[in-house]
């Protein structure tokens, strides 16, 4: 392939596609649930709650084995409502993956946010399908008055996975998120405030003049009588000041 002219490849490609569309069989939920069976290896399932990890029902499946198999399945988002519904650990990390963004609701997003219990889980379905999810944005300032450990972790996961996926967005749309980053950094909860710092730091690194933005909203977590805002305005604020990143942002900006 390495030789060939775009114009002799893409017949090529468009016939095998062609062909993997006719002859491809749908996986069900039943024969997905074996292949997670087969795949299952009890080393990784032990050191599940050494990552902090601490869920009743799972296979033990490392992320690379399982990023494979969502490959080898395909996007399919029927399948994925499926496999979420079972509550196994890797299958609703597989249902992220597979799951297609277009086809995505606020009424299914709502549904799955509910049965987030790990942070795992959280990140894969924030970045993989949710980033790219038409109600992406609203549900960040909806789920941001949640109390729940992981609902709270997903405001900000997705809001540092749009930081960079989302494109199009203008950046008052994340000047204006910083107000709520300000508002809960005092959460003490180890997956909570580390997604905010997270999403901080992501925020500021968009752009020069969300770094400037991101800086300023640092300095005022900073200012809190709490012990994790302290960290969280710390901690964003040496990444975000560091001449690595200002080199880098003026470059982009140049």
């Amino acid at each position: 392939m390495k030789g060939r002219s775009r114009s002799s490849s893409t017949p090529t490609k468009r016939s095998n596609s062609a062909r993997r569309s006719k002859t491809a069989k749908r996986w069900t939920k039943a024969a997905a649930l074996r292949k997670l069976r087969e795949l299952a290896d009890p080393k990784v399932r032990a050191k599940l709650a050494y990552f902090g990890v601490n869920v009743p029902k799972a296979f033990g499946i490392s992320a690379p084995v399982l990023h494979t198999f969502a490959r080898h399945i395909g996007k399919d988002q029927p399948l994925a409502e499926e496999l979420w519904s079972t509550g196994i650990h890797e299958a609703k990390i597989l249902a992220a993956l597979i799951g297609e963004s277009e086809k995505v609701t606020a009424a299914q997003m709502e549904r799955w946010v509910r049965d987030f219990d790990s942070w795992d889980v959280v990140d894969a379905a924030c970045c993989y399908l949710y980033a790219s999810a038409k109600p992406a944005w609203d549900k960040i300032y909806e789920w941001s008055g949640r109390r729940a450990e992981f609902e709270k972790r997903a405001v900000f996961s997705l809001a540092a996975y749009l930081s960079y996926k989302d494109k199009a967005a203008d950046d008052t749309r994340f000047e204006r998120f910083l107000s709520v980053i300000e508002r809960e950094a005092h959460d003490e909860r180890n997956f909570v405030r580390k997604a905010v710092n997270w999403a901080l730091r992501n925020i500021g690194k968009r752009n020069l003049r969300l770094n400037a933005a991101a800086i300023r909203s640092a300095e005022r977590i900073r200012q809190q009588d709490s012990r994790s805002a302290q960290w969280v305005a710390a901690d964003a604020l040496r990444e975000l000041r560091s001449e690595a990143i200002q080199a880098r942002l003026c470059k982009k900006a140049g």
